[in-house]
């Protein structure tokens, strides 16, 4: 849900900004869907589609009293890590209160790949896994979160209540997401980033990501520019953690290397 491809949740943001400042304010629909075009998926700043395009899209309810409840999907690279899959579903939901400039969201997520086997593809060696266990069975991820907003600026937590996207003995991973969106005026916006993952029990895996972007409002379609970087370790002649295989299995490209992401998007 809501990678780092410039979120649909802004878009909305910067929508209805726009609407308020010129019309009377409507009762929102309770049901929005959402629809984006990335030139590369990442996700907690690491590349999810070997470097290619991404096509994502979701739906999302959300009831008066704060509870809501969604879907988003996006097509992934098994080389990313889902062996025999081609595609990301999340379900989540959770509560969400406004107090003044304040805002408090809890809630959880389910991460699924249909298809994939982590046996097939995935061996976590002792370098890199203290127990030296080997993942085996569906690739998948359950996390709970917590987060907070004032105005512009956002925090919020994410902690593995399972093994981390299938990595044995992991539970207990977690990651801090720090966000601003500061709006200049005429649609455009300066959106900035900064992650840090705690992947437990697995050596060269913990890193920090971070972006600094912008997007532009054109009646509806959001546009953004975004430049993404990482300190994770994917140095693929040091077969490091993060050097990802490419669909057919042979290594060779660095997850983690710093990139710009293009994208255009809708809510509606």
């Amino acid at each position: 849900m809501h990678k780092l491809v410039l979120p649909l949740a802004l878009a909305a943001t910067v929508a209805s900004g726009l609407a308020s400042a010129q019309t009377p304010a409507a009762t929102p629909s309770p049901q929005t869907g959402n629809i984006t075009l990335a030139s590369e998926y990442r996700f907690r700043g690491i590349d999810q589609t070997n470097g290619k395009p991404a096509l994502q899209g979701g739906f999302d309810y959300s009831h008066a009293s704060g509870v809501y409840l969604g879907n988003w999907n996006s097509n992934v690279s098994q080389g990313a890590g889902f062996p025999g899959a081609s595609l990301e579903m999340d379900f989540y939901g959770g509560y969400k209160k406004a107090f003044g400039d304040f805002g408090l969201d809890v809630g959880a997520i389910y991460y699924y790949y249909p298809g994939s086997n982590a046996g097939a593809g995935i061996t976590f060696s002792p370098v890199n896994n203290r127990t030296g266990q080997v993942a085996s069975g569906a690739v998948n991820n359950k996390e709970i979160y917590i987060g907070g907003t004032w105005k512009w600026l956002s925090a919020k937590w994410f902690y593995s209540i399972d093994d981390y996207f299938s990595a044995p003995d992991t539970k207990g991973t977690n990651y801090l997401d720090l966000a601003a969106t500061y709006d200049l005026g005429n649609g455009l916006s300066l959106v900035g980033h900064y992650g840090k993952l705690n992947f437990k029990k697995m050596d060269n895996a913990n890193y920090s990501d971070w972006k600094l972007g912008v997007t532009k409002d054109l009646s509806g379609w959001v546009l953004g520019a975004a430049y993404i970087g990482t300190n994770a370790k994917g140095s693929c002649s040091n077969a490091e953690f993060y050097c990802f295989g490419n669909p057919t299995g042979q290594y060779g490209r660095d997850a983690g290397r710093s990139t710009v992401v293009l994208s255009v998007s809708r809510t509606f």
